[in-house]
């Protein structure tokens, strides 16, 4: 069943794997905010184009203490590959589409212009507590990376 998170919400847990085969757990980072964000399909243009968003802001993230998480439903090898094409400096982690039902990216959305389901691309902003301070469904890529930082202060 898929859920809708909102903001001051706890988070759903979760343990994926990394594009380098390592379990990668939401809880072992309570303690510092964590930018979790869900995209459909690496390699497609909207997902490169907003992983290199996030690519050209880590130094300022990272600097300020921001761990940033994509999520897609890409196998860990697909991952490794598109993240070493894009110099990606953050974790790509593999879901079931378990994760994202949980986070409430999952549903409707046109694939290839004919209506389908699958992952919605969504961001969230977790707090050192582990409650979100920031939910977006149906995220744009364009500007959004910026929009986040202005959320996050950095």
């Amino acid at each position: 069943m898929v859920t809708t998170l909102s903001v001051g919400d706890s988070v759903p847990d979760f343990a994926l794997t990394d594009q380098h085969g390592e379990i990668i757990r939401l809880s072992d980072l309570t303690g510092s905010p964590v930018v979790v964000y869900f995209y459909p399909k690496a390699g497609t243009t909207k997902c490169t184009q907003q992983a290199c968003d996030f690519r050209d802001n880590f130094d300022a993230l990272s600097g300020a203490g921001v761990t940033v998480l994509g999520i897609s439903l890409d196998q860990p090898r697909e991952l490794a590959i598109f993240g070493e094409e894009q110099q990606v400096p953050y974790s790509l982690l593999s879901d079931s589409g378990a994760t994202a039902m949980e986070w409430g990216a999952w549903g409707e959305r046109p694939v290839a212009g004919i209506a389908g389901t699958g992952v919605i691309r969504s961001s969230f902003i977790v707090d050192a507590a582990g409650k979100l301070s920031y939910v977006a469904y149906d995220v744009d890529p364009d500007g959004h990376v910026q929009a986040l930082r202005s959320q996050l202060g950095v």
